[in-house]
């Protein structure tokens, strides 16, 4: 065949017909796919394994390291019970809920008003929030650690959740510009024709299209707040105040002994929830991030 007669279908149909048999299947899909998940899960394998290992397979060099022979749940008992660990989990929930919607609030706003209201300047001020998401953290928790504690509020969980937004709003703003710039005008212009306002248009008509974006910022800003060390172990102190990512390394940590499997019952335990919400949402989460790019 001529390639330059060859039409769009039958190229497509050619590159399909290149995994039809198996050594290429084998090759070109099934090796790297299962590369990638051995790569990708190993570690969560190794969490459960030792979280249910006794101590001594823990520091017996003898045996199959990576399997269990005598399973124990001695170390979730130790982590539920003799530590904080619920304490913990609460505090990173709340923090992490909270601070979620308030970033969420203020992103919707914020990427609405710069994408809809084309104010003067409105390009700028987008681009400056996002240049402030590229700020590292290791050098805003300085500043703001003086700002917390002039304001009384270290030692707190709500110095958390009104610190986490300085992180999560940038990029959460950057993402719903994305998308809303990806919604017709013309169905706002008609809104107003009918005489809408603004807020009535974003409600009724943007949010509900902006589901999938809504939805794929949340999860983000939820993943980085659940996950967040840095501020948390600045601005908190107490056991009961702490968060998991905290709490597990420093209350687990007894100068040079490591409690291994206590630590990893917490870190499998903590990694379950940000877990099952990718999995339920997973869908609109690459939605989200393609409206938000495909401009």
């Amino acid at each position: 065949m001529n390639p330059q007669s060859a039409t769009p279908e039958t190229v497509d149909s050619q590159g399909m017909n290149y995994l039809v048999s198996l050594p290429r299947r084998v090759v070109t899909l099934y090796l790297p796919l299962g590369a990638f998940l051995f790569v990708l899960l190993f570690p969560f394998y190794w969490m459960l394994i030792t979280a249910f290992k006794p101590n001594e397979e823990l520091l017996s060099r003898e045996g199959n390291p990576f399997w269990v022979k005598n399973p124990t749940l001695a170390h979730v008992k130790k982590l539920l019970f003799d530590t904080a660990y619920p304490e913990w989990l609460w505090n990173t929930m709340l923090v992490a809920v909270v601070a979620t919607f308030l970033s969420l609030v203020a992103s919707v706003l914020a990427a609405y008003a710069i994408e809809r209201l084309r104010f003067r300047g409105s390009r700028y001020v987008g681009m400056s929030i996002f240049l402030a998401y590229l700020v590292p953290p290791s050098i805003l928790f300085i500043p703001l650690a003086a700002i917390i504690y002039q304001a009384g509020l270290f030692d707190t969980r709500l110095a958390l959740i009104l610190t986490y937004p300085t992180f999560l709003i940038p990029f959460c703003t950057w993402l719903l510009m994305g998308y809303f710039k990806s919604i017709p005008f013309e169905l706002e212009e008609c809104a107003l024709i009918d005489g809408a306002t603004r807020w009535q248009i974003l409600v009724k008509i943007v949010l509900p299209l902006a589901v999938p974006g809504l939805i794929s910022a949340g999860i983000f800003a939820f993943t980085l707040s659940w996950n967040e060390f840095i501020y948390a172990l600045t601005f908190v102190s107490s056991s009961e105040v702490k968060t998991v990512p905290v709490g597990v390394v420093t209350e687990l940590v007894e100068g040079d002994v490591y409690h291994w499997g206590s630590l990893m019952a917490g870190a499998l335990l903590g990694s379950l929830p940000v877990a099952i919400l990718y999995s339920f949402f997973v869908e609109y989460y690459v939605s989200g991030l393609t409206g938000a790019v495909k401009e």
